[in-house]
């Protein structure tokens, strides 16, 4: 980057609340959690983290992830029986939706993916778009997931230690849902610039992840969305304004109301390092809520 992007990277940055840290523990009375921010892709560097937070998180009353493995394998199992919650089973599908010119770049990616243009067609928008922000390499790759979130399952299971959901796959649905199939198809079509170079844009995401400046992965996507979108400001802003909305300060707010639950325990939170930060982040909303917060070895 120029040294003119630097700085205004910098004075994003400046702006917001607990920008870094992977590993926080807030604690009020008799209350101790453990935020341990996760990453959902696979890196050989995970295994080492999990080596130094077992002496610590095996310590804990019960384990909470954003929803537990066994509950997203048995949804993806009837998947196999109905798969109308992630594929368009009737009506138009997305050439009918969106322009040539935009459906050309959508088939491009996807081709780039191993993904042919049939089955793309037919991906609801949503679904389309979270498989197009994962390079070719994680999406054949049967491990390409098994990220932080899914060690740290497996250590409570090998501990027998309880885990439990912070939501539910309906709830999920129900968000990736509260906009109509067309709407979904035009946020797809303007934002469809931002898939190029994915490949530089997960190592970049990565690199800030294990230097645990995970604010960083989000202005970083921010400034190069824009970039890479085509799109005026106002029209990404507006883009970027409904994905933080529906993907971290809701989700935030909702998982805050079972988080303040848990009472009189030692609990690990682990999440996606990215709703740890800024005013809607769980950490600054768990200082609002009277937690002692100290950032912990990662």
């Amino acid at each position: 980057m120029s040294p003119a992007v630097q700085a205004d990277l910098q004075d994003a940055l400046a702006d917001i609340l607990y920008p870094e840290g992977n590993h926080w523990i807030a604690t009020k009375d008799d209350t101790v959690l453990h935020l341990v921010g996760t990453m959902h892709l696979n890196y050989p560097q995970m295994d080492a983290i999990v080596e130094r937070l077992t002496p610590t998180l095996t310590q804990a009353d019960a384990f909470y992830f954003e929803i537990l493995q066994e509950e997203m394998k048995d949804w993806e199992r009837k998947l196999a029986a109905d798969p109308s919650p992630v594929l368009i089973t009737s009506g138009p599908t997305l050439v009918d939706l969106i322009s040539e010119e935009d459906w050309a770049t959508l088939s491009s990616e996807m081709a780039d993916r191993g993904i042919p243009s049939w089955m793309g067609v037919k991906m609801r928008p949503w679904f389309l778009s979270m498989t197009l922000a994962l390079p070719a390499c994680i999406i054949q790759d049967p491990n390409g997931t098994n990220g932080l979130d899914a060690r740290l399952t497996q250590l409570a299971k090998e501990h027998g230690i309880p885990q439990y959901s912070l939501e539910s796959i309906e709830d999920l649905m129900t968000m990736f849902d509260a906009y109509s199939i067309e709407e979904q198809a035009q946020s797809l079509a303007r934002m469809a610039g931002t898939f190029q170079n994915i490949e530089d844009q997960i190592a970049t995401m990565a690199s800030s992840y294990f230097e645990e400046k995970h604010a960083e992965v989000f202005v970083l996507g921010r400034m190069l969305g824009q970039e890479l979108s085509g799109l005026t400001e106002a029209e990404f802003e507006a883009e970027w304004a409904e994905f933080e909305q529906q993907l971290l300060i809701e989700r935030n707010a909702n998982w805050m109301t079972h988080i303040l639950e848990i009472k009189d325990q030692t609990a690990v939170i682990a999440v996606g390092v990215g709703h740890f930060s800024d005013e809607h982040g769980l950490l600054n909303q768990l200082e609002q809520a009277g937690y002692s917060l100290t950032r912990a070895e990662f």
